[in-house]
């Protein structure tokens, strides 16, 4: 059976309780239900996160699993320096980003242009329904490159601070910091743009 070592502490004490590293190191060794408990325990907070990434349900169900099959090949890897619920936020958000990536490469030129987006709010701005405020949102952003949209998103969105942007991304602070200022000009051009098309 395979084991792993003793979680790292932090200058604050350790990041995850003995009863946790405990299913941990048996999920590492190949115990499902200890992997099971880890994946209910942690499932919703994913979910949740994950549904930044795409509004289509399929897709989502599918992102949430990608990110929980990722985690159980790399759990030998988890030192226990964070909690397991960032350990597993960073995996989303390479597996969301490489989402992004895929869906940018197979996205045909001509696709419904980004003035539809606000076809589907009502004529009042105060009456908009908050699923359909957030699928013009994500249609918006998902006429950026992906560095863009993540880097928004995770600003925006996920009210991400700089730090943990940095740490999600395995970005510098600097490179959050000057992705997300060429993010925001790229939007606003982008904008300014589909409001010149009216």
């Amino acid at each position: 059976m395979t084991t792993i070592d003793e979680p790292t502490s932090s200058p604050n004490g350790p990041t995850v309780d003995a009863a946790q590293w405990r299913e941990i190191r048996a999920a590492a060794g190949g115990d499902g239900e200890a992997f099971g408990r880890l994946v209910q325990g942690h499932q919703q907070v994913i979910a949740d996160y994950m549904w930044r990434f795409t509004r289509n349900r399929g897709e989502w169900e599918e992102l949430v699993q990608d990110v929980f099959v990722e985690a159980y090949f790399s759990l030998k890897s988890f030192r226990g320096r964070a909690p397991l619920t960032h350990w597993l936020k960073k995996i989303a958000t390479r597996v969301g980003y490489r989402h992004w990536k895929r869906r940018k490469q197979q996205r045909a030129e001509g696709n419904v242009p980004i003035q539809s987006w606000d076809a589907a709010a009502p004529a009042a701005p105060d009456v908009i329904e908050v699923q359909q405020a957030g699928a013009a949102v994500h249609a918006v952003l998902a006429k950026l490159a992906p560095r863009d949209r993540l880097v928004l998103t995770l600003f925006y969105l996920e009210g991400c601070a700089v730090g943990e942007i940095a740490r999600l991304t395995g970005w510098s602070q600097t490179m959050v910091k000057v992705q997300a200022f060429r993010a925001r000009n790229r939007l606003k051009k982008l904008l300014a743009e589909a409001e010149g098309e009216r």
